[in-house]
């Protein structure tokens, strides 16, 4: 029987700059995104190119991390499962949106770049494979309906244990 999960966060909007949303430029797209029990609240903007702050994290770029980390926590688990161990592990995902005439904007894909580096004792080609079931596992990319691709890389340590 398939078991439910709910999360939950909290949103504050901090860019009142006095006028409230009198005018379009009137207001500051900032933001914070927080959830019980976590650390620090995640400085939110729109993208700059939609009146936003460049030094905050905007929704486009946190869904394109969400995939990211999403695909690396299964491949993670996928790999000490099958006694593959890894030593290193970074992505370079980007995301490609179609922004509307009306200024609406629809994800058409997003692409993982991951780079592991697994031990000099594991299969290397084990651990590619591994993706194929990662991609196909991943709750996020299950839940969006543009393609999430993966042009992973797997390097051998040269380490010896």
């Amino acid at each position: 029987m398939p078991k439910t999960h709910h999360y939950s966060t909290h949103l504050t909007w901090t860019g009142n700059l006095g006028a409230g949303t009198a005018d379009y430029a009137a207001y500051s797209r900032d933001h914070e995104v927080s959830a019980p029990g976590k650390l620090a609240p995640i400085p939110g903007s729109s993208d700059p190119k939609f009146r936003g702050d460049p030094t905050r994290y905007n929704p486009e770029e946190l869904l394109v991390a969400s995939l990211s980390q999403c695909h690396m926590l299964w491949y993670l688990h996928l790999c000490a499962a099958n006694e593959v161990v890894v030593e290193a592990y970074e992505d370079n995902p980007s995301g490609t949106m179609l922004e509307e005439s009306d200024g609406s904007g629809v994800f058409t894909e997003v692409t993982l770049r991951p780079t592991v580096t697994v031990s000099a004792t594991s299969d290397s080609r084990r651990a590619a494979e591994l993706h194929n079931i990662a991609a196909r596992s991943c709750f996020m990319a299950k839940s969006v309906r543009f393609p999430v691709r993966h042009e992973p890389r797997v390097e051998q340590s040269t380490r010896l244990a």
